[in-house]
């Protein structure tokens, strides 16, 4: 009578936890941020925008990469001659002071990029 050999099986699903495993770090957002909640409804998102997020310490970054506000008026004077109608898409972490918000989005204003939103939690999806 021949008999059903399931080491095999187990050798697979043992490779598939271990990928598992290793992938499961990189699905997370790289920046952890407690966005502000609100009763707004989502806006369709053209994924055109540049996000510029602040974590609670007050960090910069640009699409993930952290910089210092100079190197941030640099890149925004280099999108200004490149697209002076781009849109700049604001991460603020609920902790985050207001000086640095108002400092960035009047660097964004002096090079001439008017198009600024904002981004926050949705309160009524959260549960």
């Amino acid at each position: 009578m021949a008999d059903i050999n399931v080491t095999p099986m187990v050798d697979v699903m043992l490779v598939l936890l271990v990928i598992f495993i290793i992938a499961a770090p990189f699905m997370a957002p790289a920046i952890q941020l407690d966005l502000p909640q609100t009763r707004a409804s989502a806006l369709p998102d053209k994924g055109e925008a540049v996000h510029i997020a602040f974590d609670a310490k007050g960090v910069l970054y640009w699409e993930k990469q952290a910089l210092s506000m100079a190197e941030l008026e640099t890149r925004l004077a280099a999108l200004a001659q490149q697209n002076s109608q781009a849109e700049l898409q604001l991460r603020a972490d609920k902790a985050t002071r207001y000086e640095i918000i108002a400092q960035v989005m009047a660097a964004a204003q002096a090079q001439g990029l008017a198009k600024i939103s904002f981004a926050t939690e949705n309160k009524l999806q959260k549960k």
